[in-house]
């Protein structure tokens, strides 16, 4: 296992921190730096590439992380200061194990389809609380795959992947080159499974989610939160559907990651009934 130290904030150390602050240097290097017990676990459960570890001996590791460093593959670790840890870690009581994780092809195929499968689609997401809840939401209820559209928040930023709580490494997420390439892959969906149905999400009043039929294979359509789906999507999928208010309600709408778990378990719900 090839270790390097680091003692002092080098070009070592400062690619660290442009892994986590800098978008583009992200997708220069297609790595993205991870830290939290529970996101390396699931990292390394759903078979993440690790390609370095972060840690310091200045501080007695937990055999957890030892049985980190032990079993897990990787191209290089990285030994720093406990100063350095310190500084490069978003948690108040510093981790003592982060890592440099790569990233995943950005294509259809990564998404493994069921025989009816839930999808979903969060379009121009510009919120990363918003992004790493709907992920969480994904998991939780068994939705397939996320496609991400248009330019909003990373879904390499780590305030996305700790807000995922984990899901991030088990949820397959790929960022869609352009509209078109995700109409076309509705187009193949509906060849492949007969009464596929894409279902746009607003807060105008359309058609209720209770009423429409969401037991078979669906694609969720999740708009921007502030200015909901695109005319692309809005006018090329199959319904509309909302999620009514109590009529005593100020409440308009529901906050985007809210929305799109009420109607990831209106799906689930149909199809256990």
């Amino acid at each position: 296992m090839k270790i390097e130290r680091i003692y002092s904030k080098n070009a070592a150390y400062q690619k660290f921190e442009v892994l986590k602050t800098n978008r583009n240097k992200r997708y220069k290097y297609r790595q993205f730096f991870v830290e939290g017990v529970r996101n390396l676990n699931e990292a390394v459960k759903n078979g993440w590439h690790i390609c370095s570890f972060l840690y310091t001996r200045e501080k007695k590791l937990s055999d957890w992380a030892e049985n980190m460093l032990k079993n897990v593959p990787t191209e290089v670790n990285f030994e720093l200061t406990a100063a350095l840890m310190e500084d490069l870690s978003g948690k108040e009581d510093t981790s003592e194990l982060m890592a440099v994780v790569q990233m995943r092809e950005d294509s259809f195929d990564e998404i493994s389809l069921s025989e009816n499968p839930i999808l979903a689609l969060f379009d121009r997401p510009s919120n990363r609380g918003n992004l790493g809840t709907i992920l969480r939401s994904c998991d939780a209820l068994g939705v397939e795959g996320l496609i991400l559209t248009g330019h909003g928040v990373d879904l390499y930023d780590p305030d996305v992947i700790v807000s995922s709580m984990g899901s991030f490494f088990n949820v397959p997420a790929i960022r869609a080159a352009d509209n078109q390439a995700v109409l076309s892959f509705v187009e193949d969906m509906k060849r492949r499974y007969p009464g596929f149905q894409s279902v746009g999400t607003t807060a105008h009043r359309q058609h209720p989610i209770y009423d429409l039929d969401l037991s078979g294979p669906v694609l969720f359509l999740i708009g921007n939160e502030t200015e909901g789906l695109c005319r692309a999507f809005k006018e090329n999928c199959d319904i509309l559907a909302t999620i009514p208010m109590a009529e005593s309600s100020s409440a308009s709408s529901f906050n985007v990651g809210c929305a799109a778990t009420v109607m990831f378990y209106e799906a689930v719900r149909q199809r256990r009934k």
